[in-house]
């Protein structure tokens, strides 16, 4: 008896969804706008976890580039941009105290640099992004393996040679697959010997494309160049351990007002940034992502609920006839409001996907122009289907309730009051 009657059950499960189905193909203008406006909702929350997850994924590449190890400072206060702020506040001075003082420091190394310079190779002209000029061991402050090469030598800035690393991206458009070690390059019209080839990072963003740049050494970017050779803009510290870098950061802090005679009351002229410092950064900028996409996801799948409600609303009183006869020949109201949900659910569940499709082409469009970086898992394909599914039964049960509340004979009539 069990059996025959979950058998019986099944085989009503079908035939409600069987109607709910040809519901939808007989009102195909109004499916089509609930699947347009449930798209639109899917498509927002398709780009939001992708965006989300992109910059998760870039706040870890950017943190472990960095380097746990070490910290990167900077003249001028980032933090608050005062007017008229010097920003060249850091002196070879500065650098020698902290390479013999600090407690811990492993290596400093002082760097300037110049941005859109013109570099030239036989009949190739191109716009380098950055020119850094830089002391010895530029690759090693930066943990920042050679393709090929060395990296600069003590020897290379004392003499102020016209030597050069050279960064991925002007390689491969000065020398194209041919090794660029020992070719002679013209930077702002300067000929530099390269030395050796900086490998591949692939990391960019608002700050432009990492490895575009050419490097060479200080004292030569600073003469060439015409620069102040007292100050430079930056310092890439790394210290012997990585686990006590906040108590370093501090310690690093701590001399370097004390070098630059600053009061208790005054604020830093110089910015110290740490690998914790751009991860707490970066969960700023992902918060805010969030707050801002996640407003206009929820409004769009907010649009989309509504007009789901409304155009279901106008088809129960379109269709008073239809499920009159539906409960004439024995559909109970418990079949009626699984119709009219289920018709909702597939609905929301076809627009899920063509949302899916219109998220991921704005996803890779975005990418492609540098705008988001995203990530694609299967966390948006569960999302989006379970989101779906939500609104249809959200949305859709007032409608489904209302159509199996009528009344048989005032239906037939074709009347739901």
């Amino acid at each position: 008896m069990g059996s025959w009657q979950a058998t019986a059950d099944v085989r009503i499960l079908w035939r409600v969804l069987g109607t709910s189905l040809a519901g939808l193909t007989a009102y195909k203008l109004r499916s089509l706008f609930v699947i347009c406006a449930t798209a639109l909702g899917i498509a927002a929350l398709t780009v939001i976890v992708a965006a989300v997850d992109g910059a998760q994924r870039k706040a870890v590449e950017i943190t472990e580039m960095f380097g746990p190890d070490a910290a990167f400072v900077l003249g001028g206060d980032i933090f608050t941009h005062a007017v008229g702020q010097r920003v060249m506040t850091l002196s070879w001075e500065d650098a020698r105290t902290i390479e013999r003082s600090l407690p811990g420091v492993s290596l400093v190394v002082p760097m300037r640099s110049r941005q859109n310079v013109k570099a030239k190779a036989g009949n190739e002209n191109i716009d380098v992004g950055t020119v850094v000029g830089s002391t010895s061991n530029y690759a090693k402050a930066w943990d920042w393996p050679l393709s090929e090469g060395r990296d600069l030598s003590v020897e290379d800035v004392e003499n102020s040679a016209k030597v050069a690393l050279i960064g991925d991206d002007p390689s491969r458009l000065l020398f194209g697959q041919a090794s660029p070690v020992g070719q002679v390059i013209f930077v702002q019209n300067i000929p530099f010997q390269i030395i050796g080839r900086l490998a591949y990072r692939g990391v960019s963003g608002g700050g432009g494309n990492i490895d575009d740049r050419i490097v060479i050494p200080l004292s030569t970017l600073t003469q060439r160049f015409n620069l102040d050779r007292k100050y430079f803009r930056a310092l890439r510290v790394r210290f012997h351990d990585a686990a006590d870098m906040p108590a370093n950061a501090a310690h690093l802090r701590s001399l370097l007002r004390h070098l630059h005679h600053l009061g208790p009351n005054e604020a830093d002229d110089f910015s110290i940034l740490t690998a914790d410092e751009i991860l707490k950064f970066m969960s700023m900028l992902k918060g805010s992502l969030v707050a801002f996409l996640g407003v206009t996801a929820a409004a769009a799948i907010l649009v989309g609920g509504f007009v789901l409600a409304n155009l279901f609303y106008l088809s129960v009183s379109e269709r008073t006839h239809e499920i009159g006869l539906r409960r004439a020949y024995g559909a109970t109201s418990l079949h009626i409001l699984l119709q009219f949900l289920a018709e909702a659910v597939a609905l929301t569940l076809i627009g899920a996907l063509v949302g899916l499709v219109l998220g991921l082409a704005l996803g890779q469009t975005l990418a492609r122009l540098n705008i988001l970086e995203i990530k694609l898992s299967w966390k948006i394909f569960t999302l989006a289907l379970t989101s779906a599914v939500a609104i249809g039964v959200v949305f859709g049960l007032r409608p489904a309730r209302r159509a199996a509340r009528l009344d048989p004979i005032q239906a037939l009539r074709g009347s739901d009051e």
